[in-house]
């Protein structure tokens, strides 16, 4: 699968930019904050309808704006596909392909997967359980489209759990016949989502422990671990349980949206034990084995997003990478950096097929040859 091209009007911080692309590497040079990561977040939305880096869509309109475009041409099997995405303020987010607005956003989900690997991915180990269901949550959503509406599902009835719960407190009256309906919805939405979950990561697991030694070249085991309520009780029995505190806290407190996946090295928590090299060669593994999962799933090797990457992993790395580049493990491939003869450095030997463009306040400009 290939992006041809990128198209931008008012989104973060470009007022408006058009990019044709390298089938194979691109590169987004410049200072930071001049733009270039949010080049690839664009690249990110266009995939998956969201952005990686901002928690509302409305953070993605330009200041001073009241709306942003974000439009892309995909190729894959000779097939060609437009997409377009489209927000106003106010109103609801549109999502087109060839021109044909979807029903459902979440239809577009996993059409055209993605992969990104960027500085803050050690948040998925340091920062709380939330963070790494996203990520399994995101991964399961690509691969299968039913897991994505099962997930749908399962918050819509849980927002209108903890809504009943808040009414409950403020009006001081509580409705049991209809909080059992609700948990009635519940239960078997919630014990679905534990079980793929569990049977997802018995299937994940050896393909992130293969990438994490040939990354680390050692042979420390590493494991992933899954911890859900669920797990031990049936969630009717915990949601009974629960009652009298979810009243009290006006929230539901149990159930997969309280899972929690543990990463360990040698039984032990990395994000207690592990060395900052082997947290970082631990989550660079799980993106490694997200893309090989996503490729075998689709026949198709999803884009590669490479935030700063020259920047922040030691020489180590960086080769372990290049060396899947060489081998063209990875498909094509976008990535910033701040300095363009370093970026030539790594890269030249690897692909005559290269494209590099300037970043400069939310402009971008091809760098011509005659120009290196």
């Amino acid at each position: 699968m290939v992006l041809e091209n990128l198209h931008l009007l008012h989104f973060k911080n470009y007022e408006e930019a058009t990019l044709p692309f390298s089938t194979h590497i691109n590169c987004f040079i410049g200072d930071n904050g001049s733009g270039k990561t949010n080049l690839l977040d664009a690249i990110h939305y266009l995939s998956l309808t969201k952005s990686a880096f901002t928690g509302t869509d409305l953070q993605n309109i330009k200041d001073g704006e009241d709306y942003f475009i974000v439009r892309g041409r995909f190729v894959s099997n000779e097939k060609v596909s437009a997409v377009q995405c489209y927000l106003k303020a106010g109103q609801k987010k549109i999502i087109t392909l060839n021109k044909t607005p979807y029903e459902r956003v979440s239809e577009h989900v996993g059409q055209f997967p993605v992969v990104l690997i960027s500085p803050y991915d050690t948040d998925l180990i340091r920062e709380g359980s939330e963070d790494r269901r996203k990520f399994f949550d995101s991964l399961m959503a690509q691969l299968d489209h039913s897991y994505l509406d099962l997930l749908i599902q399962y918050n819509y009835v849980l927002k209108q759990r903890n809504s009943l719960l808040k009414q409950f407190a403020e009006k001081n009256y509580i409705d049991k016949e209809y909080l059992q309906i609700l948990d009635e919805q519940l239960m078997p939405l919630g014990t679905e989502l534990s079980i793929r979950r569990a049977s997802f990561l018995e299937t994940f697991e050896p393909v992130f422990q293969r990438h994490y030694q040939h990354l680390s070249g050692s042979s420390e085991l590493v494991t992933l671990g899954y911890q859900s309520q669920l797990i031990r009780q049936n969630y009717a029995y915990l949601l009974d349980q629960s009652q009298r505190k979810d009243l009290l806290l006006q929230r539901t407190t149990v159930g997969p949206h309280k899972d929690d996946f543990v990463f360990l090295m040698a039984e032990k928590s990395v994000k207690n034990y592990g060395s900052q090299g082997q947290q970082k060669s631990y989550v660079i593994a799980l993106k490694l084995a997200q893309f090989e999962v996503l490729a075998q799933k689709n026949d198709n090797k999803p884009l590669l997003l490479l935030d700063d990457i020259f920047d922040r992993l030691d020489e180590k790395r960086i080769t372990h990478l290049m060396q899947l580049v060489a081998n063209n493990t990875f498909g094509q491939i976008f990535l910033t950096d701040t300095h363009l003869d370093r970026t030539d450095k790594i890269l030249q030997p690897l692909s005559n097929n290269i494209r590099r463009f300037r970043i400069s306040e939310g402009k971008a400009e091809t760098i011509e040859d005659e120009e290196l």
